[in-house]
């Protein structure tokens, strides 16, 4: 994935990663704008993302890099990398193929709402 801007290097110096060297990342459908899921990078799965143009993240279970869709088919193409204000959270948008969630749903946070409010949101 060719970077418009800045290097590896010069996005890494920017990322505020957490005392187990790791950061949130937001993945979002470039296409309507749902948010899909949050998993964890380390360095090394942000510069594989930048690199490879495949949401690549680190299992905290694992210990280890996976690429969203490796082994089900269900991968995320990256159309943009962003940091937030703070550097502390990444938001990719992405071009999901197949449901985003494990459970096999579009949106890990579909059917999880457990607050609504009574008024109207646009």
């Amino acid at each position: 994935m060719a970077s418009n801007t800045k290097t590896g290097p010069e996005i890494l110096s920017q990322v505020q990663f957490n005392e187990a060297g790791l950061v949130p990342a937001i993945a979002q459908d470039a296409t309507n704008g749902q948010v899909l899921m949050l998993a964890w990078m380390n360095p090394q799965a942000l510069l594989r993302t930048l690199e490879t143009g495949r949401a690549t993240y680190f299992s905290r279970s694992r210990h280890e890099l996976w690429v969203k869709g490796e082994t089900s088919g269900h991968t995320q193409a990256v159309c943009s990398v962003s940091l937030d204000c703070d550097g502390d959270t990444i938001l990719l948008t992405v071009e999901q193929t197949g449901p985003a969630c494990h459970t096999g749903t579009q949106s890990c946070f579909t059917g999880r709402e457990v607050f609504e409010q009574a008024v109207t949101c646009a």
